[in-house]
């Protein structure tokens, strides 16, 4: 059994705690199929303990109000996070199967970084602003408008990059004056409970503020948490099935929702790019073994040069590092556990059976017989409107289509329930812009720029989700709008 010191208590209420019945599940590593350690295994009663905390952390302390203290406690966050730098990216290695090279960017290292993005824009931000005078019945008044916070907020996180994701949560509800439950992934525990570790140990965040919550049947304390009337907003990143399932049960309570949900993403490449330089940049689509929502899991390559793609595809493909997520060199690691794997694999079943053409990989690989790995993919002549090119795999898949036109790759990247991501590359920048605003999604790469950072708002149109993660939208995402009507002479007292 692989040992690495992961945090097995939840936070609830300011300590570190088991769960009642001391409940646990394990942990594994998806790349080799061992237990990694225990974990807390919550129950309804947990759960309910987490929201009373977090509920009387907001209604009776001044964390809500008091903006320079919600400030210093999460600087201390970072600095204690920085600190253990090493100590959690053994932890995401192990846990997630991340490969190590992404633990230095947005598995963990530049995710502590920007947490003072963050911080920095609670602390500029304009909480009140003056309306102009206005006459209304007769009577002039002043008008205010103020920012304040929501209340207590339910953080949903998935598996696929949790400690980025818990943080990006976290991060801007509590500066925003929030309390919060943070309900983590129950395949990646420790991502979450190092955070209430460290909370509890090395910051002077009050009691209740932040709670974490860990179990192995995620529906069970899920549903006590989008249905409890004390909790005020949902926020959520993760399927589309479930989110739709939150925002139903959010319904009854009316309670605020963010969601950030599945992709489809195309990479449309128009005739005139540098095909030797674009095209074999695809194979990024195996990074994390395609575990990411933003990937773009389609590439659109025009006829009159398609053949000439598809080589340089293959060559790409069959070039990838992959294996062990603790050797520097591979770029991807297993699929997250046995489940996700199988359905992996069946994706590349049906892919077969409706037609395309497999060109890389499409099984297990034989070199790595422990772990939860699938080799990397390669799907060529995939008609538009085929299962691998319309659902979300979440693997190491990549679908390959054939276009005539601009025109008809604008309407093949379109052709989707989804609108997350999606990238527009061409000689002509002036094109590539034309092509790139045509597309219905909220974020896209144009020439190879990348959108992503912690001032850039991140979410998608159609089933993708609603509002924005990231940037003064994902900020402002956390706050109540209050209008104040103040008569035009002030009083003497």
């Amino acid at each position: 059994m692989t040992q690495i010191a992961g945090e097995h208590r939840m936070l609830i209420d300011g300590d570190l705690v088991e769960a009642v019945g001391g409940r646990t599940y394990a942990n594994v590593n998806p790349a080799t199929e061992e237990e990694l350690g225990q974990v807390a295994d919550a129950s309804v009663g947990d759960m309910e303990s987490a929201i009373a905390a977090a509920r009387h952390a907001f209604d009776e302390t001044d964390w809500s109000t008091n903006l320079s203290f919600r400030a210093r406690c999460l600087r201390q966050l970072q600095e204690a996070l920085a600190t253990h730098r090493e100590e959690s990216r053994k932890q995401i290695i192990a846990e997630v199967g991340a490969p190590i090279q992404l633990t230095y960017a947005v598995q963990q290292d530049t995710c502590i970084e920007d947490m003072r993005w963050d911080i920095e824009v609670a602390e500029r931000y304009t909480w009140e602003r003056e309306l102009p005078v206005h006459k209304f019945f007769g009577l002039q008044s002043r008008r205010s408008v103020l920012k304040e916070p929501i209340g207590v907020v339910g953080l949903v996180t998935p598996w696929n990059f949790p400690f980025m994701l818990n943080l990006s949560k976290l991060v801007p509800a509590l500066m925003a004056g929030n309390t919060a439950v943070l309900k983590a992934a129950p395949d990646t525990p420790w991502s979450a409970t190092w955070i209430g570790r460290l909370v509890a140990e090395e910051t002077d965040l009050p009691a209740g503020v932040l709670n974490i919550v860990t179990a192995r049947d995620p529906a069970e304390v899920g549903e006590v948490l989008t249905g409890d009337p004390r909790v005020d907003m949902i926020s959520f990143t993760g399927s589309t099935a479930v989110g739709k399932h939150i925002m139903a049960r959010c319904a009854s309570t009316l309670k605020r929702v963010f969601l950030e949900l599945g992709g489809k993403s195309a990479n449309v490449v128009l005739d005139d790019a540098d095909f030797e330089a674009v095209v074999p940049f695809a194979a990024m689509t195996c990074s994390h073994a395609g575990q990411g929502c933003a990937i773009t899991t389609r590439m659109l390559l025009p006829r009159s040069r398609y053949e000439e793609g598809v080589e340089l595809l293959k060559k790409a493909f069959e070039g990838i590092h992959y294996g062990d997520p603790t050797e520097l060199a591979n770029i991807m690691g297993p699929l997250i556990n046995a489940r996700q794997r199988d359905r992996v694999l069946g994706y590349i079943e049906k892919g077969k059976a409706e037609g395309a053409r497999l060109v890389v990989g499409g099984g297990r690989p034989a070199h790595l017989p422990k772990g939860f790995f699938v080799e990397p993919t390669l799907f060529v002549d995939v008609d538009p409107d085929a299962t691998i090119a319309q659902e979300e795999i979440f693997g190491p898949v990549l679908a390959v289509i054939p276009y005539e036109d601009e025109e008809d790759a604008i309407r093949i990247a379109n052709n989707s329930k989804y609108g997350l991501s999606g990238a527009v590359s061409s000689a002509s920048l002036d094109r590539a812009l034309k092509v790139a605003r045509r597309i219905r999604s909220g974020t896209v790469a144009v020439n190879g720029g990348f959108w992503f950072g912690p001032d850039s708002p991140f979410g998608g149109y159609k089933q993708s989700g609603l509002g924005r993660e990231h940037g003064l939208e994902g900020f402002e995402a956390y706050l109540e709008t209050k209008t104040l009507g103040l008569p035009t002479v002030k009083s003497a007292s």
